[in-house]
């Protein structure tokens, strides 16, 4: 079990949700316009940096 991977899968899923959330919002027009900036914003941390562990980690055999 290579903790890695499970952080870096968690960290991409809540990145998508982030942006997900983020996409909604505006389409929805929303006017909490610095909520969805700081929203997009992490779930754009979270989503690179879980792609960023999943990619980078090696497999253990």
């Amino acid at each position: 079990m290579n903790i890695k991977r499970i952080f870096g899968t968690i960290l991409t899923v809540l990145g998508i949700g982030g942006l997900i959330y983020t996409g909604v919002m505006v389409v929805q027009q929303s006017n909490q316009v610095r909520e969805l900036i700081v929203v997009g914003i992490l779930g754009l941390i979270f989503f690179s940096s879980g792609i960023s562990l999943i990619r980078n980690t090696k497999d253990k055999e």
